[in-house]
């Protein structure tokens, strides 16, 4: 018998995972051992000795190219970050669509939005239970308490204006109180649940089984009225969990109820080691659905293959739908989607050996088990760039979309602070590329923005290459060129090893000194300043002159220019970097785009996106887009003004706790703050590194030309800033107005930190803001030219700890030949418009 054809349509299905959780940061408290086991306690040790473990650990070291322990595994982790291991597991995993259950409590989780760099969709499912503790520990309005009548109505509101934006609702009632659901629980049983809860205080926790019971009944009507799927947790889990009340027999109560008739509800789990019970249940009862991840991959290969022919024992195939319960770790989603379809292959060549199935027809079964059951069930869309809920989607849609994409650019941002890329064809980008990389010559990191060729001094030059790797959780679709991708590189030796003059590298080493030590993370968001330009031909000679000519703030010139602002803004939204605010600026012709803050390594990946969108869709409509410091002398320079905040599980630090705090910064924002304004002056060839830089720095341009701080003062390089919203007396980020768009942003975002982490070391005191205009008699003069800038840094002694020394060398060489070129050209610098 010829099982090909099925073996074929396995491994290439893409899979819907219809059950899963969220990731944690690398740091996380939460060990990764319990990536292999559902045990606690002193019990997770002894499952370093199950069957499951031994097999997944040593599937994880083929899938690193490790040694197959758990101190390999977890110094591969280590070494390689979570962002790697993450598109290494997804890409292996192959996974199109994920619905997460959001409510897993887990130290330091990652949130939906973060998910979607690693696969085209996420969803959401809604975790009842989670739901109903959130608003319990919220205080009642106007002083009073909760009654089970205000509970219900705030509990029914919720899930009904969410409905619309989730994918299905869950229930863990199994780990609570068990699966036996009184269906004619009462309001006063409910309301006496209810006073027993709040009485035991907060954090509230709903395990009182009529009020878990009346909790379920009104979410099932909920999701009933608005055909949304009830996901139940049924059979095994940790030890939380009482096995004898998880069988889903217990549910028949419910399935048997004419008012749930309409339901539809999935056994989560294989219901395992129910699962011939589960496998009855959706035999016999309509609303009945079945999903077995967690028992793949937890359980030995015969456990996994025998749950699994036991689900099919009697429940119809279209019932039976994959999940990972992937959680936590990116590995899980590895283990769940691989082990998934070797199971799916072995029980179905079975079905076929034993006659119970043509091979023809295992392959659609094998297709709608591992994707096309989910995605009619859950009503998912999978599309180009977005995904929306309540539409049927054909499984090929994936594949369809891929023949559409030729070519992958991958693009890197040079020293001088130019964007470049290399372009494959996507067949080798996946083949070949996305492992290995492309060749980049060593040159190409000492260039200048006046020559394609490396300055002298730099130590680089012919010999030598790097490899340029894709970072493949920045790929991303080109909104303006429908048929390409583009994807952000890191400059390796060879592929997981760093090349010292990588500059993300240099960003990333900042900010785990940042974690390691002080256990925060850097928020940065960038205010894009821009001009449009237009050509026009005089007496044969091309020149560039403003797009618009309109004064600061005016609707006209938004208004000549909405149709390039709108597909910019709609450009940027598809690929996940959401605008905050657009418009015209001082300059003739010029613009500010400013968009969200994120940790400071996804804020310069954005901040590369969006010189790229602008630029593009300029070009496209026949217009120049340059992020120049200064496109003429005379007139307005751009900037790329960077707000900077501190941040700690979740909480901004750099804004102090109350209004107490002088200046409503916290102590350690005041150091940060203090670590970056005492060195400013010698950071200032990495976020104004062109000589022209130096023009836009003048006294009352509202750029910053003297060494202070102020709150709320335009005039400052450092401004204190409080946003609305945030309340009166704190202080919510601070301004470097000095940063512009010819800067590297991977380079300049280094530098603040570095300065940063040395104001927190050395508790710097930060000195008494200016909150005038400032007075140059008592002020110091920042740097007036590159030069200077220059002399400062060669005296600072902080920076090689966050900086290679050969790269600080290369970006020192390129700064003096900067200098010296654009002191003897006199007009070179009109060129540049065409590089930034």
């Amino acid at each position: 018998m010829d099982l090909s054809e099925l073996r074929k349509a396995i491994e290439e299905v893409e899979l819907v995972d219809g059950h899963a959780h969220n990731l944690v940061a690398l740091h996380s408290n939460l060990p990764f051992i319990h990536a292999f086991s559902e045990a606690q306690g002193d019990a997770i040790v002894s499952s370093q000795h199950s069957l499951s473990f031994k097999r997944n650990l040593r599937d994880l070291g083929e899938l690193y190219g490790c040694e197959s322990s758990l101190r390999g595994v977890e110094e591969y982790r280590r070494v390689s970050g979570l962002e790697s291991t993450c598109s290494t597991c997804f890409k292996a995993a192959r996974i199109s669509a994920i619905l997460m259950d959001d409510g897993l409590e887990l130290d330091k989780k990652q949130d939906i939005e973060w998910h979607k760099s690693f696969t085209p969709f996420v969803g959401r499912i809604l975790r009842i239970e989670k739901l109903a503790e959130k608003i319990l520990d919220e205080d009642f309005p106007e002083g009073s308490r909760w009654t089970l009548d205000s509970f219900t109505n705030a509990f029914v509101s919720k899930l009904k204006s969410v409905a619309g934006e989730i994918f299905g609702l869950k229930s863990i009632a199994a780990y609570r109180s068990g699966l036996e659901i009184n269906t004619n629980v009462t309001k006063q049983e409910a309301e006496e649940g209810l006073t027993q809860v709040l009485l035991a205080g907060k954090p509230i926790r709903i395990a009182n089984k009529n009020l878990i019971d009346y909790i379920f009944l009104q979410s099932l009507e909920v999701a009933q009225s608005y055909d949304l799927p009830m996901q139940i947790h049924t059979g095994f889990g940790d030890k939380d969990l009482d096995m004898r009340l998880s069988n889903p027999l217990h549910l028949r109560s419910v399935f048997e109820d004419k008012r749930y008739s309409k339901s539809r509800i999935v056994l989560l789990h294989a219901s395992y080691p129910f699962s011939r019970e589960a496998s009855y249940l959706a035999s016999v009862y309509s609303q009945v659905f079945l999903d077995f991840g967690l028992a793949i991959p937890k359980l030995s290969v015969h456990g996994m293959i025998s749950s699994l022919k036991e689900l099919l024992d009697l429940a119809p195939i279209n019932k039976v739908m994959f999940s990972t319960d992937g959680y936590a770790f990116p590995e899980t989603y590895y283990l769940g989607a691989k082990k998934s379809r070797e199971v799916v292959f072995s029980v179905l060549r079975d079905s076929c050996i034993d006659g119970d199935l043509s091979v023809s027809e295992a392959v659609e079964a094998a297709k709608d088990i591992l994707a096309r059951n989910a995605i009619n069930f859950y009503k998912i869309n999978i599309s180009k760039s977005a995904v929306s809920a309540h539409n049927i989607l054909p499984l090929n849609v994936i594949d369809d979309l891929e023949s559409d994409i030729s070519f992958v650019r991958i693009i890197w941002v040079d020293n001088s602070g130019q964007q470049r890329c290399r372009v494959v064809p996507k067949k080798r980008f996946n083949d070949v590329v996305t492992k290995n990389g492309v060749g980049l010559a060593f040159a190409v990191m000492g260039m200048t923005s006046f020559l394609d060729g490396p300055a002298a001094g730099s130590g680089l030059g012919a010999v030598g290459e790097a490899r340029l790797t894709p970072d493949l959780s920045t790929k991303r679709p080109i909104p303006w060129s429908k048929k390409d991708e583009m994807v952000l590189g890191d400059l390796n030796v060879q592929p997981g090893q760093a090349w010292e003059y990588c500059p993300r590298e240099a960003l990333r080493r900042a900010s785990k000194i940042l974690k390691d030590e002080f256990d925060l993370v850097m928020n940065a968001g960038f205010e894009n300043e821009f001009f449009l330009l237009k050509s026009l031909t005089r007496e044969g000679i091309e020149e560039w002159i403003p797009f618009d000519s309109s004064h600061y703030c005016s609707s006209s010139a938004f208004d000549a220019a909405s149709t390039i602002l709108q597909e910019v803004a709609s450009a940027l939204h598809s690929i996940g970097i959401q605008v905050e605010q657009l418009h015209a600026e001082a300059g003739k012709g010029q613009f500010e785009l400013v968009v969200e803050h994120s940790v400071c390594t996804k804020a310069a990946d954005n901040l590369v996106y969006t010189h790229e969108t602008v630029r593009a869709i300029a070009r496209k409509h026949g217009l120049l887009a340059t992020f120049i410091p200064k496109y003429k002398l005379d007139d307005m320079g751009s900037g790329s003004h960077v707000h900077l905040s501190l941040w700690q599980n979740g909480r901004n630090v750099f804004m102090a706790s109350d209004g107490s705090s002088k200046y409503g910064i916290s102590t350690l924002g005041k150091e940060f703050m203090a670590g970056v304004l005492h060195h400013l002056p010698s950071i200032l060839p990495f976020i104004a590194p062109l000589p022209i830089s130096y023009d836009r720095l003048q006294p009352n341009t509202w750029s910053g030309a003297y060494l202070f701080w102020g709150n709320e003062n335009k005039e400052a390089p450092l401004r204190a800033s409080s946003p609305p919203g945030i309340p009166n007396g704190l202080t919510s980020n601070f301004e470097i107005k000095s940063f512009d768009g010819s800067a590297n942003p991977y380079l300049g975002l280094a530098a603040i930190l570095a300065a940063g982490i040395d104001g927190l070391r050395k508790h710097l005191s930060l000195p008494e803001p200016v909150d005038t205009d400032p007075n140059p008699e008592n002020l110091q003069r920042l740097p007036k030219s590159l030069s200077e800038s220059l002399e400062a840094l060669d005296k600072a002694d902080f920076l090689e700890e966050f900086i290679d020394v050969k790269l600080l060398t290369t970006i020192k060489a390129i700064r003096k030949a900067e200098i010296d070129h654009y002191l003897e050209n006199k007009e070179a610098h009109k060129q540049l418009i065409h590089r930034y």
